[in-house]
């Protein structure tokens, strides 16, 4: 059989062939080399939107939202209507062979490489008081 015959064939028994499924897995359907903005699910299920994808969304309406269909409806809902009010297509994505660790995904349907796609909690940096209080008891048997 000819290489054309065969493929043709293959294609027709399997299905056509994708091209970097376990990426695609990944980043919900897409290509990484597509993606604006990508939240991990823990950031999708916190309180509130984020800020940088409301700003993503915004900027890119031409992109197109992908959710993770294996969350709960009622954490994906709030990024469904930011989608919404900016006219950005969306798609929930369920796998039921795996489950991506992200959450959210805007991606074009053409390769933009940009380099920071993840959104990273905002690391909040506690500083100590240098001066300490003294307690009662300190202050009486201090010197």
């Amino acid at each position: 059989m000819s290489p054309d015959i065969d493929d043709y064939l293959q294609q027709g028994i399997y299905g056509k062939k994708e091209i970097n499924p376990d990426e695609r897995r990944k980043f919900l359907g897409t290509l990484r080399e597509r993606v604006v903005i990508a939240l991990k699910q823990s950031q999708v299920r916190e309180d509130g939107t984020y800020q940088e994808v409301d700003v993503a969304l915004r900027e890119n309406k031409m992109a197109h939202l992908f959710l993770n269909g294996n969350m709960d409806y009622e954490y994906i809902s709030k990024y469904k209507k930011l989608a919404d009010k900016y006219g950005v297509d969306f798609t929930i994505v369920t796998n039921k062979e795996y489950n991506s660790e992200l959450g959210l995904v805007l991606a074009f349907d053409y390769a933009i490489d940009k380099e920071n796609i993840y959104v990273e909690k905002e690391k909040i940096v506690l500083q100590q008081a240098s001066t300490k209080k003294k307690g009662f008891f300190a202050k009486l048997f201090s010197k």
